[in-house]
């Protein structure tokens, strides 16, 4: 009984200590803005990346297993992301953006981005408030698209 209660202890332990063992810090909000920052010259960096139609980059800066849910519901990886953007079509990525927001999390290893862009829809042609949002990723290499998601609001006015 006694070997049993030892056992069953260890084994919540090492259950437990990794999830405990080195939650991440929290950022002052001077860290955050910093974040914030870096995110804003990766986006702009992939924008640039875009337009000049280099495949070797985007695939750089998008996750291996990057996703984007689309206003339709419809899913794309990574690699139909890039042909899109090669394409010129209308996108998130290349579109204006009003009401940006960049909240960072998991102690400056994570940023969420939002937004509200006009974009105009493939099926009718019209120009609609896209609500997106874009989740990054900090590895040793730098910053990657995570996923992304896009729900298609009100028809856009100027």
């Amino acid at each position: 009984m006694i070997k049993l209660t030892a056992v069953s202890l260890l084994l919540g332990l090492m259950i437990v200590a990794p999830v405990s063992a080195h939650p991440p810090s929290k950022l002052s909000v001077h860290g955050q803005a910093g974040i914030a920052e870096e995110v804003t010259a990766f986006r702009k960096a992939l924008l640039e990346a875009i337009k000049a139609k280099d495949a070797a980059k985007l695939r750089q800066f998008y996750a291996e297993d990057f996703t984007h849910t689309h206003t339709t519901a419809a899913q794309d990886g990574r690699d139909a992301r890039i042909v899109a953007l090669l394409a010129g079509d209308p996108v998130i990525e290349t579109a204006p953006v009003e009401d940006l927001k960049i909240r960072v999390h998991a102690g400056g290893w994570v940023a969420i981005a939002t937004g509200i862009s006009p974009i105009i829809a493939q099926s009718d042609g019209k120009t609609y408030a896209v609500h997106w949002t874009t989740t990054y990723v900090r590895n040793e290499a730098g910053w990657q698209v995570a996923a992304s998601h896009a729900t298609r609001g009100r028809e856009w006015k100027n």
